[in-house]
């Protein structure tokens, strides 16, 4: 029999959403949030997080692929002309490209990004803010930021629509709402998990 379908409702800048259940591995699931192609969410939050950045950034970085749409639309209200974006594979027209390894909660793998050195060349001496549509355990975001390191630029903000675990109390972090990760219980129910920590407990 197939399982129903369960969801969490959210409302994040005065738009609402049913973001489905989803088990990633035993004891752990996700309230699956996707808006690469949400235009009325993006329209909604993007002002939003502009409005909680800092004065002066020359640039918005972000990681392939889901908060792609979400950078388009906060640099085109800042009046940027471009804005940067770390690959998940090594492209053969990258010239000297950077990389950084990371594992990542959602995708539950090993991956590498990538930044093309004539971006690295454009952001060099540059104020770099990091854009995501959430940081979870910070993994993702913390290669971004080593990335830009690398280039030589500043990182002045990290800024995500939704925060989960530990990041939703981390000061250096700017966010709209706290979000969370589940565990499955046996009446088919989800009880938010606070932290990795308390995760990894449950599960020795």
């Amino acid at each position: 029999m197939k399982e129903e379908q369960k969801y969490y409702d959210i409302e994040i800048c005065g738009v609402k959403r049913k973001l489905p259940f989803v088990k990633i591995k035993p004891g752990l699931a996700l309230a699956s949030f996707v808006m690469l192609s949400d235009t009325e969410l993006i329209s909604a939050v993007a002002p939003a997080l502009v409005e909680r950045l800092p004065k002066e950034v020359d640039y918005l970085m972000t990681a392939e692929a889901k908060g792609m749409c979400l950078t388009h639309e906060m640099s085109r209200l800042m009046g940027m002309k471009e804005f940067i974006v770390a690959r998940k594979s090594r492209k053969p027209y990258m010239l000297n490209p950077v990389g950084v390894t990371l594992h990542s909660v959602t995708t539950q793998s090993e991956q590498t990004l990538y930044l093309d050195g004539a971006d690295a060349e454009k952001i060099r001496g540059k104020r770099v803010a990091l854009v995501d549509d959430v940081i979870a355990t910070g993994e993702s975001v913390r290669a971004i930021e080593e990335l830009a390191k690398k280039a030589g630029a500043q990182v002045v903000a990290k800024a995500a629509v939704l925060a989960e675990l530990e990041t939703a109390s981390r000061p250096d972090v700017i966010f709209l709402k706290e979000h969370y990760v589940f565990r499955p219980m046996p009446d088919g129910t989800f009880e938010p998990i606070w932290t990795m920590a308390e995760y990894e407990k449950q599960i020795q």
